[in-house]
């Protein structure tokens, strides 16, 4: 055993990689590779950012680079892991599960329990039938849920499985028993993206469950957060609906599924939302959507129950805020207190302190459609210039939205929307017409590296930063935090580039 202090040295890789053994290996590699000599690399890399190079790029129309956005079922977990007792199913092969579970897991630093029916090859041929009805029985019996859900991935999608006929058959064969909800929802990878698989699942959970339980009025407002990266924010707009005095329920509730505390002692299944409160879910007196875009096809099914729907933005920054408390106020026949109408203040004040070190800057913002629309909404209230607006699963609904957004602010004037675009295209859009903030995903880090642009990091995935989901950036104190940790993000940059004259105390 060796002595040598350094054999009980575990260095990452930003250390190990950079060692001379390492470095040596790298450049003998190179000889077997017949890459193109460095001065060409650097000639076509500077090439790629010019505007020429810009024409080609949004030219393309059968090629996507890094779209930012993943696939159905993994939105469809996320829907599942809302409800209490609820284990996820995604019918399909380990490897895809994996994924789902890996994403999930990195941003929200947290397990995330899902099973997988395990398709293989001979799956693919003869239908994954017996899978599922293996999967079903092996996971009732060994994890004992409240309720089960099924998605689907690519392969049970493109040979045709059939949820209803194989979920009933795994009942006829006895792998479960008949009093276990299954409720289910084809979730093909090749279509849409995680916000509309967690949307299809969504409308799937809430159709099983509310099944002939109309009945009359219990009182209630239901919220329905969608694909919410944030777990603040779910509690935020709870705490924000208790002190409007108003009776609610949050149809998806992750909050406490993804967040849960350190106590000893593993939960399979924490928090969500009761299954018997989601079936009566059905007589309330309105159902308040928080992403409007994203909530389409649960809309759908709310749209039968006696309730009013409700379409809002995300309550991000100060106007969308005030709609959605202005409207759950509405619904519910409550007056606003005065500890809420504090926390407006409060934030108004914080705005006007730091608006002198936001007002004038110029963004590219990129995420999901809502999250989109919602943080327009905020960088504008701040004086700040969006000028690129990039979403690769926003559509053509969207970009006119998002254009309203943008025409009600003078500081909207100089961008442009681009649906369905990624980040390559967001690439070429940096270079050749700079920014001086990136607003989105830890995927957008390559390219804030390469431009030499500050990244913010919000929405979805954030890999790279630990904890910013635990945060709200919803409601009044959401809207707090996101210009305390804007802000400062800001004036760490303004001291790490400042010239010594410069180099104040005081900011």
């Amino acid at each position: 055993m060796s002595t040598s202090p350094d054999a009980l040295t575990v260095r990452d890789h930003n250390t190990l990689f950079n060692s001379p053994e390492y470095q040596e290996q790298r450049e003998r590699k190179k000889q077997f590779e017949g890459g193109s000599a460095p001065e060409e690399v650097a000639r076509v890399a500077e090439w790629t950012r010019s505007w020429e190079y810009r024409e080609k790029n949004f030219a393309r129309q059968h090629l996507t680079v890094n779209p930012l956005k993943a696939c159905q079922p993994l939105g469809a977990v996320l829907a599942a892991l809302g409800f209490a007792g609820t284990l996820p199913l995604v019918h399909g092969s380990q490897g895809c599960t994996s994924y789902f579970r890996g994403h999930l897991s990195r941003h929200f630093k947290e397990p995330v329990p899902t099973v997988s029916s395990s398709m293989t090859e001979d799956s693919a041929v003869f239908g994954g039938l017996s899978n599922l009805i293996e999967a079903l029985g092996t996971s009732v019996h060994l994890y004992k849920p409240d309720m089960v859900a099924v998605s689907t991935t690519c392969m049970a999608e493109v040979i045709g499985d059939d949820l209803q006929n194989f979920i009933a058959s795994a009942r006829t064969k006895g792998a479960i028993t008949e009093d276990i909800p299954v409720p289910y929802a084809h979730t093909p990878s090749f279509v849409g993206s995680h916000v509309l698989g967690y949307d299809n699942m969504l409308r799937g959970i809430l159709s099983y469950l509310t099944e002939g339980k109309k009945s009359t009025s219990n009182g209630t407002i239901n919220i329905v957060p969608g694909f919410d990266p944030y777990v603040g924010n779910i509690r935020e707009i709870k705490r924000l609906l208790t002190l409007l005095g108003i009776k609610h329920v949050v149809l998806g509730d992750h909050s406490d599924s993804l967040d849960s505390p350190a106590t000893g002692e593993y939960h399979m299944y924490p928090g969500g939302t009761p299954l018997a409160v989601a079936g009566d879910s059905i007589n309330a007196d309105a159902t308040v959507f928080l992403q409007a875009l994203g909530s389409k096809r649960t809309k759908e099914i709310v749209n039968g129950w006696a309730g009013e729907a409700v379409m809002l933005n995300p309550p991000i920054g100060i106007a969308n805020t005030d709609t959605f408390v202005t409207e759950v106020a509405r619904v519910a026949g409550v007056e606003v207190p005065d500890e809420i109408t504090a926390e407006r203040g409060r934030l108004l004040d914080a705005m006007t302190d730091s608006h002198a070190y936001l007002h004038g800057k110029r963004v590219a913002i990129a995420g999901d459609p809502d999250f989109v629309n919602g943080m327009l909404g905020f960088l504008l209230e701040m004086g700040m210039e969006p000028i690129h607006v990039v979403s690769s699963n926003g559509d053509a609904t969207w970009a006119e939205r998002a254009k309203g957004i943008l025409a009600a602010s003078p500081f909207g004037a100089k961008a442009t929307v681009w649906p369905g675009k990624d980040a390559w295209h967001l690439r070429s859009l940096v270079f050749t017409e700079p920014v001086d903030l990136i607003v989105g995903p830890t995927h957008l880090k390559h390219l804030a590296r390469e431009a030499n642009v500050q990244l913010f990091r919000a929405g979805f995935p954030i890999f790279d930063r630990h904890h910013l989901h635990r945060f709200p950036i919803y409601g009044y104190a959401g809207g707090l935090h996101l210009l305390t940790q804007l802000v400062n993000s800001i004036l760490d940059e303004v001291d790490r580039n400042a010239p010594d004259h410069s180099f104040d105390i005081v900011r």
